[in-house]
């Protein structure tokens, strides 16, 4: 497990992972800690998040979600281990500023929300896609909008 007194990035990993069960395991090995992170359309950036809380649960929930916004929009993400919350916020703020990405795009039309079928359907298309295997991500609840940080 990363040692919480350093600071660690991991460049460009697949989003393939979160669909597999050995993956799962690799993602809560490496990305135990807060962070920033950057999700991307092939190898543009698409958005710029941060997390107070493990890196692997924040990005797991734009992967298994379909209900959530950015889930149809993103196959490969970065992540910056980043302890302190003052240094987090601001690197998310270069971020955003450097890269053109979602973040300020919103929307004004009203967002459809998907049942746990179509969710479940989703994510094993996905799946299928990304790993060419059935989803064995195990999530239960894909249709639930956690989309936002607290």
């Amino acid at each position: 497990m990363p040692n919480s007194d350093k600071q660690q990035f991991f460049r460009m990993w697949p989003r393939a992972l979160f669909h597999m069960k050995e993956g799962k395991t690799f993602l809560d090995e490496h990305l135990s800690h807060a962070g920033v992170y950057v999700l991307y359309r092939n190898d543009l950036p698409y958005y710029v998040g941060k997390t107070s809380k493990r890196l692997a649960r924040r990005i797991k929930q734009h992967a298994l979600k379909p209900n959530t916004r950015y889930y149809n929009f993103w196959n490969y993400f970065s992540a910056f281990q980043i302890d302190d919350e003052h240094e987090r916020s601001r690197i998310e703020a270069i971020l955003i500023s450097a890269m053109p990405t979602a973040n300020s795009a919103k929307p004004k039309l009203e967002r459809r929300r998907l049942d746990r079928e179509a969710a479940r359907m989703l994510n094993t298309l996905q799946a299928r896609m990304l790993t060419g295997r059935d989803d064995s991500s195990g999530e239960q609840n894909p249709e639930s909008i956690e989309d936002e940080e607290e």
